[in-house]
């Protein structure tokens, strides 16, 4: 999630007057925030741009934040841990079946996905 955001921005609009870096943001200027950038941060994550899937970092903008967070965030979580490690026990051998630059990212959209996955896996 953190690593490849789901949500490529998130627009805010500004309540108040409040200054962001040295910039004014006037009440009802809207600003887009990228979460990419955000959750690639090497303040807040080191070697950002690095895949460690043993990296315990959390606040991470995957599902958003604060009342704007991902209502499914939870139902996700328990995929990941629950559903995910079944469906590789059941199929072990659960592989790409094309090289992995070759499956097609999502950009079209302000959100990430793939169009296809294709995998394969031996029989059992």
């Amino acid at each position: 999630m953190r690593y490849l955001t789901v949500a490529h921005t998130s627009v805010k609009s500004a309540l108040v007057d409040v200054e962001l870096d040295g910039h004014i943001v006037r009440a009802g200027e809207s600003v887009t925030l990228s979460m990419e950038a955000a959750n690639r941060d090497p303040e807040r994550f080191p070697d950002p741009d690095v895949l460690d899937l043993h990296r315990k970092a959390t606040g991470h903008l995957g599902f958003g934040h604060g009342i704007h967070q991902c209502l499914g965030q939870q139902l996700a979580r328990v995929e990941l841990t629950v559903a995910l490690p079944a469906l590789l026990r059941r199929f072990p051998s659960l592989r790409l079946d094309v090289p992995a630059d070759e499956v097609p990212l999502r950009t079209d959209m302000s959100i990430y996905g793939v169009h296809r996955l294709p995998v394969t896996w031996d029989e059992v």
